[in-house]
């Protein structure tokens, strides 16, 4: 059993924490049962604060992190032959692969498209970005974690729409979750969820 696993079970309970099934080489994943507003569970990974990105010297103190999908109750994330549910899997590892492999960090703010012609993220998940953010429905569930010698934060990964893209590159981070959390946004994924913002922000 990880130390990360350990310390989980005692802020909630061994009974809401659980491994899932994952193939030879890729991150360990966990499965968190959490009640917030409603029943939720949280996709961790479960090993990516064993590697200390080197984020800049202001925030020296957010070098170690593991990434996570928030999902609500009508989310069947154990239906791994449904691609309107499992393509969480293959993004969570990819965003993992990726900043251990190019030795650099996430953080944030920081953004990553969907693909070269920004396809839906499926076929009910009609976004093409996603944003890492800070937690907020679970700010209080996911607040850093201290493990043996390491606090350990929890990044968030939120689905958003190219306009919304837009506004980030065009207002900055801070602007940006401003209006996207005064609109009622949150990591919570939401297949019917639509853009936060109005017409004027639709460049193209």
């Amino acid at each position: 059993m990880s130390d990360l696993k350990k310390a989980l079970e005692i802020r909630f309970g061994e009974h809401r924490v659980m491994e899932v099934p994952t193939s030879e080489g890729e991150m360990p994943l966990l499965a968190l049962d959490l009640e917030s507003r409603s029943q939720v569970t949280v996709i961790l990974t479960n090993g990516l604060s064993d590697y200390k990105m080197p984020v800049p010297e202001k925030i020296n103190d957010r070098a170690f992190n593991e990434l996570c999908f928030c999902l609500p109750s009508y989310w069947e994330w154990e239906d791994v032959d449904n691609p309107t549910m499992n393509w969480i899997f293959p993004w969570i590892q990819k965003l993992a692969k990726y900043v251990v492999e190019k030795e650099t960090w996430f953080g944030h703010g920081h953004t990553i498209p969907s693909g070269k012609d920004l396809p839906p993220f499926s076929q009910t998940m009609k976004q093409n970005y996603l944003i890492l953010a800070d937690p907020i429905l679970l700010e209080n569930e996911l607040k850093p974690l201290k493990v043996a010698d390491k606090t350990i934060h929890f990044l968030t990964i939120i689905p958003i729409f190219e306009d919304e893209m837009d506004m980030k590159q065009e207002k900055g981070v801070f602007k940006f979750f401003k209006k996207f959390m005064d609109k009622g946004g949150t990591e919570l994924l939401d297949d019917y969820r639509s853009s936060t913002l109005k017409s004027k922000w639709r460049l193209f």
